[in-house]
């Protein structure tokens, strides 16, 4: 029997180009797809699948929260993150959080294919360099909430209020509230000193 995938990624162009390596596979095959956070949890085929390939930046619920509630409602399921993140900026969190691995969108197909067959025989995936041990003090921007993470993300990317709260699908208001507390947790009077920040501490190339 194949292992079963549900993949989780809001750009269907890449959710089509992963399924279809996935499907050439004779050990592995997708059995559904969402691109929508809240999709994953109300997917009909949740309780049947192995592993979970999920994005961080999804629309509806974030991929960290959806990351959250799988873990508590289905804790056999394995979560493999796939993001475009960077690996020593969000692999701690995501891990702490249940995810099986954490793998870059910018790693080879076959590289991907080794960490969800390395999941599915052992459980999980932590390189040694990432093991959780070994993490010195976290930054600031590791305090934030998943939903935050993605304000927050959105902002230093250029992206205004109304711009993130169309994309999030969520009111202006909830995103006016979240920067409030992105401020706070940054120690940020203004969107500019988050911008800043987010440029000290690496996360914009």
């Amino acid at each position: 029997m194949k292992h079963t995938i549900l993949l989780a990624d809001d750009h269907p162009l890449l959710r089509r180009g992963l399924a279809e390596l996935i499907n050439s596979q004779s050990d592995l095959a997708v059995i559904g797809e969402a691109h929508r956070g809240d999709e994953v949890l109300l997917h009909p085929e949740l309780s049947r699948t192995d592993v979970l390939v999920l994005d961080l930046s999804l629309p509806g619920l974030s991929g960290v929260e959806v990351l959250r509630r799988v873990r508590q409602s289905q804790p056999k399921l394995r979560v493999v993150v796939l993001t475009m993140y960077a690996e020593e900026q969000y692999a701690p969190q995501v891990l702490s959080e249940g995810a099986a691995a954490f793998v870059s969108k910018s790693e080879p197909a076959e590289e991907f294919l080794r960490i969800v067959r390395h999941v599915l025989r052992h459980g999980r995936y932590v390189p040694e360099a990432l093991a959780l041990s070994s993490i010195p003090d976290k930054p600031l921007h590791t305090r934030l909430s998943a939903r935050e993470h993605q304000v927050f993300t959105l902002l230093y990317q250029g992206k205004t209020v109304s711009e993130i709260a169309a994309e999030l699908d969520v009111a202006a208001s909830t995103v006016s509230n979240q920067l409030a507390k992105i401020k706070e947790k940054l120690h940020a009077r203004t969107v500019g000193e988050i911008v800043a920040y987010a440029h000290r501490a690496g996360l914009v190339g």
